[in-house]
């Protein structure tokens, strides 16, 4: 083989190898930041997964919201009136417009004991909005 094409390969396996390393720590990074949304169904039937960053959306179940005793510990149960509901447990402050029979949605992590652990909750803006996870959610039982 001569000289020029020695280098000409060198050059295209190193650039493939570069494409390769640049890919697979695209797809790595992507992975790990995507946090997907999951219907209340699809987290109690187990397909969320376990301990990894997730959205999960729902109505807030009325009667269901127990704030601690000290602090600012929340625990409430998501519906989407079809039979399936979950446990969401947070603590911080919760949005104002965060009430019983609302339409919210959760990003954080489902514990083993299916106890849903939210880092974050967000409630819609006014009565006539509904995230686009909800929309087709019953907005009463």
């Amino acid at each position: 083989m001569r000289k020029h094409r020695r280098k000409r390969l060198a050059a295209i396996i190193f650039v493939l190898i570069g494409i390769s390393a640049t890919t697979g720590l695209a797809i790595f990074a992507l992975r790990e930041n995507l946090n997907l949304f999951y219907e209340p169904a699809r987290i109690v039937s187990g397909e969320a997964p376990l301990s990894r960053r997730i959205r999960g959306g729902g109505m807030v179940v009325d009667g269901s919201v127990i704030h601690d005793q000290e602090g600012l510990g929340v625990a409430f149960d998501l519906t989407d009136y079809r039979g399936s509901t979950f446990t969401v447990r947070y603590v911080g402050i919760l949005p104002g417009l965060f009430r019983e029979g609302q339409g919210i949605l959760v990003t954080g992590q489902l514990g083993r004991d299916g106890v849903f652990v939210a880092e974050e909750v967000l409630a819609k803006h006014d009565e006539n909005y509904m995230p686009p996870e909800l929309a087709n959610m019953e907005t009463s039982p």
